[in-house]
């Protein structure tokens, strides 16, 4: 019985090794020429698949308490948007702040604007954006990566975080970065709004259409440079962001209905796809939720303040 099992092992093996051993030998007949070309193919994807397995596994500035480094409690009065008094030694506070704040010609920043465009920073510039790499796009042996158990976490933790910056930029240009909602919409929002809705899965070239493309993360870093634009205008009292508290309140529910939309999806998938044991593909859905949670966990947080 041991002598069968073990025939039957060598015959598996062998039938394994058999294509290895063709192509082994079909290379060692070709030309010099054709060995560079395919030894320089070779390379590249070795190395491209290199990268990817690096970024995929190694999570660079990922602070689940990152909000303490913006240290908020220090932060007081006024809200964005409003003028920021310069401190004279040579006077006394009453009376005083309103007449400095006019003459300093300076506002508060606003750091929900900060927190956003940091977020955006996070996931763009200190980490590759995995949702565009070609790697990920091509799938292991063509299907897709969020349909395997492999290398798709910090692309569903990203994808996550981003629904959240999208979602505070809609505020951004709908009601905060204008008084009442009626007034002129900030060119700056805008075009971050416009690019921070950029299709996640973008690389240097598509088929369909066919052509080179922009890639998704050019998207991103350049409405990381319309947010900061933005922060600088109104640093200058040259914008205006409109800190009410029915705003705060709007703002809460549109967040709420958002996370709601993820609540249901975990729901779904808890119902849906339960086989007696465990769900080993949820953790796809877990976290996106994460990511959403940990975009919020900052945005939220600084919105208190404005």
């Amino acid at each position: 019985m041991l002598q069968l099992v073990i025939q039957a092992l060598g015959v598996f093996v062998s039938a394994m090794l058999r294509p290895f051993v063709w192509i082994k030998n079909w290379f060692t007949r070709r030309g010099l020429i054709i060995k560079t070309v395919l030894g320089a193919v070779f390379v590249t994807v070795l190395f491209l698949y290199g990268y990817f397995f690096w970024a995929t596994q190694r999570w660079i500035n990922f602070n689940p308490d990152y909000v303490v480094a913006y240290d908020f409690a220090s932060k007081e009065s006024p809200v964005a948007g409003e003028p920021v008094a310069e401190d004279s030694p040579n006077e006394g506070k009453a009376g005083t702040v309103a007449g400095r704040a006019a003459e300093s010609g300076n506002c508060k920043r606003s750091m929900v604007v900060d927190v956003t465009a940091d977020l955006v920073d996070l996931n763009v510039n200190q980490n590759a954006w995995i949702s565009s790499m070609i790697l990920y796009k091509l799938g292991l042996f063509g299907i897709d990566w969020d349909n395997t158990r492999f290398f798709d976490n910090k692309a569903s933790f990203q994808r996550g975080v981003n629904q959240a910056v999208r979602r505070t930029a809609i505020e951004f240009v709908d009601t905060l970065g204008r008084i009442r909602g009626t007034s002129q919409i900030d060119s700056s929002l805008q075009s971050a709004r416009g690019k921070l809705q950029f299709d996640e899965t973008v690389w240097y070239f598509s088929l369909r259409p066919f052509g080179p493309k922009t890639p998704t993360p050019s998207f991103y870093r350049s409405a990381i440079n319309d947010l900061r634009a933005f922060n600088e205008k109104l640093a200058k009292c040259e914008a205006v962001f409109d800190a009410r508290a029915d705003n705060l309140l709007q703002f809460i529910d549109r967040i709420a209905n958002d996370i709601g939309a993820t609540s249901a999806i975990l729901k779904d998938r808890s119902e849906q796809y339960n086989s007696g044991w465990f769900d080993t593909r949820a953790d796809d859905r877990f976290w996106f939720a994460y990511g959403q949670l940990y975009g919020y966990y900052g945005i939220l947080t600084a919105a208190w303040r404005f």
